[in-house]
Protein backbone atom coordinates (compact mmCIF):
# COMPACT_ATOMS: atom_id res chain seq x y z
CA UNK A 1 0.00 0.00 0.00
CA UNK A 2 1.48 3.59 -1.15
CA UNK A 3 1.55 6.27 1.61
CA UNK A 4 2.69 9.23 3.29
CA UNK A 5 4.54 9.48 6.48
CA UNK A 6 4.99 12.66 8.48
CA UNK A 7 7.62 11.24 10.56
CA UNK A 8 8.96 12.65 13.94
CA UNK A 9 12.12 14.37 12.49
CA UNK A 10 15.58 13.53 12.46
CA UNK A 11 19.11 14.85 14.05
CA UNK A 12 22.15 14.41 11.05
CA UNK A 13 25.26 14.61 12.97
CA UNK A 14 28.71 15.21 10.77
CA UNK A 15 32.16 16.14 11.53
CA UNK A 16 34.21 18.86 9.88
CA UNK A 17 37.15 17.70 7.97
CA UNK A 18 40.39 19.07 7.65
CA UNK A 19 39.73 20.16 4.12
CA UNK A 20 36.60 22.19 4.96
CA UNK A 21 38.90 24.11 7.37
CA UNK A 22 37.67 28.20 7.49
CA UNK A 23 34.50 27.90 5.20
CA UNK A 24 31.27 29.76 6.71
CA UNK A 25 29.50 27.50 8.42
CA UNK A 26 26.49 28.02 5.80
CA UNK A 27 28.72 27.43 3.20
CA UNK A 28 30.10 24.28 4.61
CA UNK A 29 26.36 23.01 5.07
CA UNK A 30 25.76 23.87 1.46
CA UNK A 31 28.51 21.72 0.27
CA UNK A 32 27.77 18.42 2.70
CA UNK A 33 23.68 19.06 2.40
CA UNK A 34 23.49 19.45 -1.55
CA UNK A 35 19.39 19.40 -1.61
CA UNK A 36 20.04 23.12 -0.46
CA UNK A 37 21.63 26.60 -1.19
CA UNK A 38 23.69 28.25 1.08
CA UNK A 39 20.94 31.14 1.71
CA UNK A 40 18.28 28.37 3.02
CA UNK A 41 20.77 27.04 5.71
CA UNK A 42 21.86 30.38 6.83
CA UNK A 43 17.93 30.39 7.64
CA UNK A 44 18.06 27.09 9.16
CA UNK A 45 21.12 28.26 11.58
CA UNK A 46 19.33 31.45 12.45
CA UNK A 47 16.18 29.19 13.44
CA UNK A 48 18.27 27.24 15.86
CA UNK A 49 18.51 23.99 14.04
CA UNK A 50 21.97 23.21 14.07
CA UNK A 51 24.22 23.35 16.94
CA UNK A 52 28.24 23.48 16.43
CA UNK A 53 30.06 21.65 19.64
CA UNK A 54 26.80 21.84 21.46
CA UNK A 55 26.24 25.93 21.20
CA UNK A 56 24.31 28.12 18.91
CA UNK A 57 26.56 29.15 15.88
CA UNK A 58 26.81 32.09 13.68
CA UNK A 59 25.96 31.54 10.13
CA UNK A 60 29.15 33.15 8.99
CA UNK A 61 31.44 31.61 11.50
CA UNK A 62 34.38 29.84 9.94
CA UNK A 63 34.29 26.13 10.97
CA UNK A 64 37.30 24.26 12.32
CA UNK A 65 38.81 20.93 12.13
CA UNK A 66 37.16 18.54 13.94
CA UNK A 67 34.22 20.23 15.33
CA UNK A 68 30.84 18.46 15.55
CA UNK A 69 27.75 19.94 13.10
CA UNK A 70 24.48 18.23 14.73
CA UNK A 71 21.55 19.38 12.58
CA UNK A 72 18.10 18.78 13.96
CA UNK A 73 15.59 18.83 11.40
CA UNK A 74 12.32 19.08 12.10
CA UNK A 75 9.24 16.74 11.12
CA UNK A 76 8.62 16.90 7.35
CA UNK A 77 6.40 14.94 4.94
CA UNK A 78 7.95 12.09 3.01
CA UNK A 79 7.54 10.98 -0.33
CA UNK A 80 4.85 8.65 -1.29
CA UNK A 81 6.42 5.14 -0.51
CA UNK A 82 4.94 1.25 -1.23
CA UNK A 83 5.65 0.18 2.27
CA UNK A 84 4.09 -3.35 1.75
CA UNK A 85 7.18 -5.64 1.77
CA UNK A 86 6.44 -9.36 2.38
CA UNK A 87 8.11 -11.71 4.67
CA UNK A 88 9.66 -14.66 2.42
CA UNK A 89 11.21 -16.52 5.02
CA UNK A 90 12.48 -15.58 9.06
CA UNK A 91 14.54 -17.77 11.58
CA UNK A 92 16.25 -17.35 15.08
CA UNK A 93 18.99 -15.26 12.71
CA UNK A 94 17.98 -13.66 9.33
CA UNK A 95 15.19 -12.61 7.74
CA UNK A 96 14.30 -12.80 3.85
CA UNK A 97 11.82 -10.44 2.79
CA UNK A 98 10.58 -9.14 -0.58
CA UNK A 99 11.25 -5.07 -1.14
CA UNK A 100 8.32 -3.43 -3.64
CA UNK A 101 9.92 -0.82 -5.97
CA UNK A 102 10.06 2.49 -5.48
CA UNK A 103 10.51 1.94 -1.62
CA UNK A 104 14.25 3.00 0.01
CA UNK A 105 16.15 0.47 1.50
CA UNK A 106 17.60 3.25 3.82
CA UNK A 107 17.11 6.08 4.77
CA UNK A 108 18.35 9.28 2.40
CA UNK A 109 17.36 12.09 0.79
CA UNK A 110 13.66 12.69 1.84
CA UNK A 111 13.17 9.16 2.92
CA UNK A 112 13.39 8.36 6.49
CA UNK A 113 10.70 6.17 8.06
CA UNK A 114 9.38 5.06 4.60
CA UNK A 115 12.19 3.13 3.80
CA UNK A 116 12.27 -0.85 3.93
CA UNK A 117 14.83 -0.92 7.37
CA UNK A 118 12.03 1.21 9.31
CA UNK A 119 8.91 -1.11 7.96
CA UNK A 120 10.80 -4.09 8.75
CA UNK A 121 11.80 -3.03 12.39
CA UNK A 122 8.73 -2.19 13.08
CA UNK A 123 7.99 -6.07 13.24
CA UNK A 124 11.50 -6.93 13.51
CA UNK A 125 13.29 -4.39 15.87
CA UNK A 126 16.83 -5.92 15.81
CA UNK A 127 16.87 -6.78 12.16
CA UNK A 128 19.81 -4.78 9.93
CA UNK A 129 19.84 -5.18 5.47
CA UNK A 130 23.45 -6.77 4.98
CA UNK A 131 22.90 -5.30 1.18
CA UNK A 132 20.73 -3.30 -0.31
CA UNK A 133 18.62 -2.60 -3.77
CA UNK A 134 17.81 0.23 -5.52
CA UNK A 135 14.54 2.31 -4.88
CA UNK A 136 13.12 1.19 -7.75
CA UNK A 137 14.53 -2.56 -7.84
CA UNK A 138 12.15 -4.88 -6.28
CA UNK A 139 12.99 -8.52 -4.54
CA UNK A 140 15.19 -9.98 -2.17
CA UNK A 141 17.02 -8.76 0.66
CA UNK A 142 18.47 -10.10 3.59
CA UNK A 143 18.36 -9.18 7.13
CA UNK A 144 20.80 -9.98 9.82
CA UNK A 145 19.36 -10.81 13.28
CA UNK A 146 22.03 -11.34 15.23
CA UNK A 147 25.49 -10.07 15.30
CA UNK A 148 26.81 -14.01 14.62
CA UNK A 149 24.73 -13.91 11.49
CA UNK A 150 25.47 -10.20 10.27
CA UNK A 151 28.88 -10.52 10.63
CA UNK A 152 29.26 -14.15 8.30
CA UNK A 153 26.55 -12.40 6.05
CA UNK A 154 29.15 -9.23 5.53
CA UNK A 155 32.22 -11.84 5.05
CA UNK A 156 30.25 -13.87 2.84
CA UNK A 157 29.29 -10.63 0.51
CA UNK A 158 33.03 -9.76 0.47
CA UNK A 159 34.33 -12.78 0.20
CA UNK A 160 31.73 -12.69 -3.10
CA UNK A 161 30.19 -16.07 -1.91
CA UNK A 162 26.69 -14.76 -2.14
CA UNK A 163 24.75 -15.47 -5.33
CA UNK A 164 22.72 -12.94 -6.13
CA UNK A 165 20.55 -13.15 -9.41
CA UNK A 166 18.31 -10.07 -11.04
CA UNK A 167 15.78 -9.67 -13.84
CA UNK A 168 16.35 -7.15 -16.34
CA UNK A 169 14.49 -6.18 -19.22
CA UNK A 170 16.77 -3.97 -21.50
CA UNK A 171 16.24 -1.76 -24.72
CA UNK A 172 17.96 -3.32 -28.03
CA UNK A 173 18.77 -6.16 -29.49
CA UNK A 174 22.38 -7.83 -28.03
CA UNK A 175 24.22 -9.64 -30.56
CA UNK A 176 25.78 -11.75 -27.47
CA UNK A 177 23.72 -14.22 -25.62
CA UNK A 178 26.01 -14.13 -22.48
CA UNK A 179 28.78 -11.36 -21.51
CA UNK A 180 31.07 -10.61 -18.53
CA UNK A 181 31.03 -6.50 -18.02
CA UNK A 182 33.80 -4.87 -16.24
CA UNK A 183 32.99 -1.28 -16.35
CA UNK A 184 34.39 0.14 -13.77
CA UNK A 185 32.17 2.76 -11.66
CA UNK A 186 32.41 5.94 -9.58
CA UNK A 187 31.58 9.53 -9.19
CA UNK A 188 30.66 11.86 -11.43
CA UNK A 189 29.33 15.67 -11.51
CA UNK A 190 25.65 15.98 -12.14
CA UNK A 191 23.99 19.35 -12.62
CA UNK A 192 20.84 18.86 -10.84
CA UNK A 193 21.82 15.50 -8.74
CA UNK A 194 24.98 17.13 -7.53
CA UNK A 195 27.07 14.04 -8.05
CA UNK A 196 25.87 10.26 -9.00
CA UNK A 197 27.59 7.10 -9.80
CA UNK A 198 28.06 6.28 -13.35
CA UNK A 199 31.05 4.40 -15.80
CA UNK A 200 33.98 6.02 -15.01
CA UNK A 201 37.74 4.67 -16.39
CA UNK A 202 39.39 5.43 -12.53
CA UNK A 203 36.30 4.45 -10.81
CA UNK A 204 36.38 0.89 -8.44
CA UNK A 205 36.57 -2.57 -10.03
CA UNK A 206 32.99 -4.04 -11.13
CA UNK A 207 31.53 -7.34 -12.40
CA UNK A 208 28.92 -8.74 -13.46
CA UNK A 209 27.40 -11.41 -16.33
CA UNK A 210 24.33 -10.72 -17.83
CA UNK A 211 22.47 -13.86 -20.12
CA UNK A 212 20.04 -13.70 -22.97
CA UNK A 213 16.97 -15.13 -21.31
CA UNK A 214 14.09 -13.86 -24.22
CA UNK A 215 14.58 -11.42 -27.30
CA UNK A 216 11.70 -9.57 -28.89
CA UNK A 217 11.38 -5.50 -29.70
CA UNK A 218 13.03 -5.68 -26.38
CA UNK A 219 15.43 -7.86 -24.43
CA UNK A 220 14.70 -10.39 -20.59
CA UNK A 221 18.32 -10.91 -19.45
CA UNK A 222 19.11 -12.36 -16.05
CA UNK A 223 22.27 -10.81 -14.27
CA UNK A 224 24.85 -11.96 -11.92
CA UNK A 225 26.46 -9.58 -9.75
CA UNK A 226 29.94 -9.98 -8.44
CA UNK A 227 30.46 -6.59 -6.76
CA UNK A 228 28.10 -4.46 -5.03
CA UNK A 229 28.78 -0.96 -6.41
CA UNK A 230 25.73 1.48 -6.34
CA UNK A 231 23.60 1.35 -9.62
CA UNK A 232 26.07 -1.92 -10.57
CA UNK A 233 23.21 -3.34 -13.08
CA UNK A 234 21.67 -0.21 -14.85
CA UNK A 235 25.31 1.23 -15.45
CA UNK A 236 27.24 -1.85 -16.69
CA UNK A 237 23.91 -2.26 -19.10
CA UNK A 238 23.94 0.92 -20.17
CA UNK A 239 27.29 0.91 -20.65
CA UNK A 240 27.58 -1.89 -23.52
CA UNK A 241 24.97 0.34 -25.36
CA UNK A 242 21.33 -1.81 -23.43
CA UNK A 243 20.27 0.71 -20.75
CA UNK A 244 17.38 -0.90 -18.70
CA UNK A 245 13.79 0.11 -20.27
CA UNK A 246 12.76 3.31 -18.76
CA UNK A 247 15.58 4.22 -16.91
CA UNK A 248 15.43 7.89 -16.62
CA UNK A 249 19.31 8.00 -15.78
CA UNK A 250 21.60 6.10 -17.25
CA UNK A 251 21.89 6.21 -21.71
CA UNK A 252 22.96 3.45 -24.21
CA UNK A 253 26.96 4.07 -23.91
CA UNK A 254 26.61 4.88 -19.76
CA UNK A 255 26.66 8.66 -20.21
CA UNK A 256 24.27 10.14 -17.34
CA UNK A 257 20.74 12.53 -18.98
CA UNK A 258 21.37 16.13 -17.38
CA UNK A 259 17.46 16.36 -16.90
CA UNK A 260 17.25 13.74 -14.74
CA UNK A 261 15.65 14.74 -11.45
CA UNK A 262 15.41 12.86 -7.58
CA UNK A 263 12.90 10.53 -7.35
CA UNK A 264 12.45 9.24 -11.03
CA UNK A 265 12.17 5.78 -11.53
CA UNK A 266 10.20 3.31 -14.23
CA UNK A 267 12.97 1.01 -14.66
CA UNK A 268 12.58 -2.74 -14.87
CA UNK A 269 14.96 -4.45 -12.28
CA UNK A 270 13.80 -7.41 -9.52
CA UNK A 271 15.87 -9.05 -7.24
CA UNK A 272 14.44 -12.65 -8.29
CA UNK A 273 17.11 -15.37 -6.48
CA UNK A 274 19.52 -15.40 -3.85
CA UNK A 275 21.90 -17.80 -2.92
CA UNK A 276 24.18 -18.26 0.24
CA UNK A 277 25.34 -20.14 3.37
CA UNK A 278 23.40 -20.15 6.29
CA UNK A 279 25.35 -17.99 8.70
CA UNK A 280 25.34 -19.96 11.49
CA UNK A 281 24.70 -24.15 10.50
CA UNK A 282 26.57 -23.51 7.22
CA UNK A 283 23.43 -25.42 4.71
CA UNK A 284 23.25 -23.53 1.37
CA UNK A 285 20.32 -22.05 0.70
CA UNK A 286 18.18 -20.81 -1.89
CA UNK A 287 14.99 -18.16 -2.20
CA UNK A 288 13.24 -17.25 -4.93
CA UNK A 289 10.61 -15.01 -5.66
CA UNK A 290 8.60 -14.73 -8.72
CA UNK A 291 8.84 -12.35 -11.81
CA UNK A 292 5.78 -10.12 -12.72
CA UNK A 293 4.42 -9.92 -16.33
CA UNK A 294 6.91 -7.61 -17.81
CA UNK A 295 9.80 -9.39 -16.95
CA UNK A 296 8.74 -12.89 -17.91
CA UNK A 297 7.83 -11.67 -21.81
CA UNK A 298 9.28 -10.07 -24.18
CA UNK A 299 5.73 -9.53 -26.00
CA UNK A 300 4.14 -7.73 -23.28
CA UNK A 301 3.39 -3.78 -23.34
CA UNK A 302 3.61 -3.59 -19.74
CA UNK A 303 6.08 0.06 -19.02
CA UNK A 304 5.50 -1.28 -15.08
CA UNK A 305 6.60 -3.44 -12.49
CA UNK A 306 2.97 -4.52 -11.42
CA UNK A 307 1.82 -7.31 -10.01
CA UNK A 308 -1.17 -8.77 -7.81
CA UNK A 309 -0.38 -12.50 -6.03
CA UNK A 310 3.62 -12.93 -5.24
CA UNK A 311 5.13 -16.17 -4.68
CA UNK A 312 8.04 -17.68 -2.99
CA UNK A 313 10.07 -20.75 -2.36
CA UNK A 314 13.13 -21.39 -0.09
CA UNK A 315 14.97 -24.69 -1.71
CA UNK A 316 17.17 -26.56 0.62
Amino acid sequence: MTSTVTNRGHTYIAVIPAAAEGRPLAQWMAETYLHSDADTWRARIVAGEIDVDGRRPDPDELVRFGQRVDWRRPPWVEPNADRSYRLVFADEHLLVVDKPSGLPTLPGANFHDNTLLSVVRDDHPRADPVHRLGRGTSGLVVFAKTDLARAALTRALREHAVDKRYRARITGAPDWDAREITTRIGPVPHPLLGEVFAARADGRAARSIATVVARGRETLVDVRIFTGRPHQIRIHLASIGHPLVGDPLYAAGGAVRPDAVPGDLGYLLRAWRIAFAHPVDGREVSFVVDLPPSLSAVDTQSTRLEYSENTATMIE
